[in-house]
C-alpha cells in the first residue's frame, strides 16, 4: 500500500481560530502569517470598505483577493520561507445589503434584530496564492434564524459572542440554538469552506493525506 504524502505546510493569513481549527480538522499544516504592527492590521481593515451599492459575492470575492495579495507581499517583505498563502472571507446579506461585523453591542442588536425570524446568506470566499498561481473559490450558504424577542436578542449581544463576527453572531456558539436551517456548507458558514478549500489545495498539490487518491 502507497505510503500518504505528508502534506507540505502553507501560510495562513488569518488569525481566526475558527478556520485554524477547521484546516487542522482536514489536516493541512499551516503557520499564521498575520500583521506585525497596528499600521499593518488597520490597513487590512480599510481594505474591508464596500464600494458603493457592491454585490456581496463581488464584495468577499474582492476583499479576499486583496488580502491574499497583502499576506504574500508581507511573506516576501519578511524573507520568509516561500510557500502558498492561503486567505479566507466571509460575509452576511440579507439581500444586497453586506452585513459585516458590528461596530458596538447596538449594532450588533440592530443586525439580529433584522436577521431573526428570516433567512439569510453566508458568502465565505478562500484565495490560495503563490508568486506565479493563484486560485479562488465562493461556498454561499443560507441560514434561517428563528423567531427571536428583543429580550433574547439584547441577552445573546451580552455574552459578547457577536463581537467580531460578520452579520453579529457565531453559527458554532450560542447561537446555534436559534439556527432553524441551514442549506449550504456549514463549514463554510464558519469561515472555512472545507469542500472548496480541499479542492483548491489539491490544485496546489497540498491535499491532505485523507483527501489522496490511492495510487
Amino acid at each position: 500500500m502507497p505510503k500518504s504524502r505528508t502534506p507540505d505546510r502553507i501560510w495562513l493569513a488569518s488569525q481566526s481560530p475558527r478556520r485554524q481549527e477547521l484546516l487542522k480538522q482536514i489536516g493541512i499544516a499551516f503557520d499564521t502569517l498575520l500583521p506585525a504592527d497596528a499600521a499593518e492590521a488597520h490597513a487590512l481593515e480599510e481594505l474591508e470598505a464596500v464600494l458603493g451599492r457592491e454585490a456581496p459575492a463581488t464584495y468577499v470575492q474582492r476583499v479576499t483577493a486583496l488580502k491574499a495579495e497583502a499576506a504574500l507581499a508581507r511573506m516576501k517583505a519578511r524573507g520568509l520561507e516561500p510557500r502558498p498563502v492561503l486567505c479566507a472571507d466571509t460575509t452576511v446579506a440579507l439581500g444586497r445589503d453586506i452585513l459585516s461585523k458590528p461596530e458596538s453591542d447596538a449594532h450588533a442588536v440592530e443586525m439580529l434584530s433584522r436577521l431573526a425570524g428570516g433567512t439569510h446568506r453566508v458568502l465565505t470566499a478562500v484565495c490560495v496564492v503563490t508568486p506565479r498561481k493563484r486560485a479562488a473559490a465562493l461556498s454561499v450558504s443560507s441560514v434561517t434564524i428563528a423567531p427571536m424577542t428583543p429580550a433574547q436578542i439584547r441577552a445573546y449581544v451580552a455574552s459578547g459572542e457577536p463581537r467580531g463576527k460578520a452579520g453579529a453572531y457565531a453559527i458554532q456558539g450560542r447561537m446555534a440554538a436559534w439556527v432553524a436551517k441551514i442549506t449550504g456548507s456549514h463549514s463554510g458558514i464558519m469561515g472555512l469552506p472545507l469542500h472548496e478549500t480541499a479542492a483548491l489545495l489539491r490544485d496546489f498539490r497540498l491535499a491532505a493525506p485523507n483527501f489522496e487518491t490511492p495510487a
